[in-house]
């Protein structure tokens, strides 16, 4: 990437997006977050400069600077990326660390961030905007929508569908073949051997609805 990225969120995830940026020699111009108590603080000496809708940083936004949305409230992630593409005309980058293993025959949407040793599998295919957190590992021919959440140590099979916006916990495991619905919730630790309908939650080992 020969552009400096901007990065909307300096929390959690911000912190860990400008840690990737950095260990792939991208220079970050700067944090946005709608938290004043972080306005001014620096974070390996990129600053935190203002709220995520300051037209005098947003505007930045273009040809020469990138965007990497790093907020796991999805509805605000929702709203910052529809902002960006709608306005600045600017699809958001991915943040993939040095040490995923993606397959060559894997694809990977817009905006994702793809944290450490995480194993994506060939065939498998992941939207835009998902936030695949340290360890997980998704097989073969896993399909997982827009702004999907995968928690740290989680181990999606073969074949798993995951529908837009679902959110799936810490070391979860999802079985060969299950569908999980659009905005389903699946608890941390869990064991899902059925499909999960749509804004469901699921907890438990075997996982049930909650």
């Amino acid at each position: 990437m020969e552009n400096p990225v901007l990065i909307f969120g300096a929390g959690d995830i911000g912190v860990q997006a400008l840690d990737i940026f950095r260990r792939n020699n991208v220079l970050v111009y700067g944090l946005l977050d709608d938290n004043k108590d972080l306005h001014g603080q620096e974070f390996s000496d990129v600053s935190v400069l203002g709220d995520t809708d300051d037209p005098g940083f947003v505007n930045i936004v273009g040809e020469k600077c990138e965007a990497f949305v790093a907020i796991g409230e999805k509805s605000v992630r929702e709203r910052i990326v529809e902002t960006l593409v709608e306005d600045r005309k600017i699809m958001p980058v991915n943040a993939i660390h040095d040490t995923a293993v993606i397959s060559e025959m894997a694809e990977i949407g817009h905006g994702n961030l793809i944290a450490a040793r995480v194993t994506i599998g060939a065939k498998s295919k992941i939207g835009n905007h998902c936030l695949v957190q340290s360890g997980a590992i998704l097989d073969t021919w896993v399909q997982a929508g827009n702004f999907v959440t995968i928690g740290s140590g989680a181990i999606i099979n073969d074949r798993v569908k995951i529908g837009e916006g679902a959110f799936i916990g810490s070391g979860a495991v999802i079985v060969a073949g299950i569908e999980i619905g659009k905005n389903a919730r699946i608890g941390a630790g869990s064991v899902v051997i059925e499909n999960v309908p749509a804004k469901a939650t699921y907890f438990g080992n075997p996982a049930k609805k909650v």
